[in-house]
């Protein structure tokens, strides 16, 4: 692999797990609503976050008010390095 193909990759890894981060805290955080502190960090990552979860809501639907969408949206983006690594070798 060379320079700029190692770079690419390094760095779509870096984003995803600073992304990855982001939607965990926000998923956590979720359970804390009613907290003012919990409610404020949510109100920054909720326009950040939810675009990307957004999309795998519409795909799955809550089961008895618990939303597992997350779950295959965190695994999906967990991909994205390896896929872009494995295509760039």
């Amino acid at each position: 692999m060379n320079n700029i193909s190692y770079l690419i990759v390094t760095t779509v890894a870096n984003f995803v797990q600073i992304y990855l981060a982001l939607i965990i805290v926000r998923i956590l955080l979720s359970w804390f609503q009613t907290a003012d502190w919990a409610a404020n960090i949510i109100s920054f990552l909720a326009p950040v976050t939810d675009p990307y979860l957004n999309i795998f809501r519409s795909l799955i639907p809550p089961l008895g008010g618990l939303d597992l969408s997350p779950i295959l949206a965190i695994f999906l983006l967990q991909l994205v390095p390896q896929l872009l690594g494995a295509a760039l070798l």
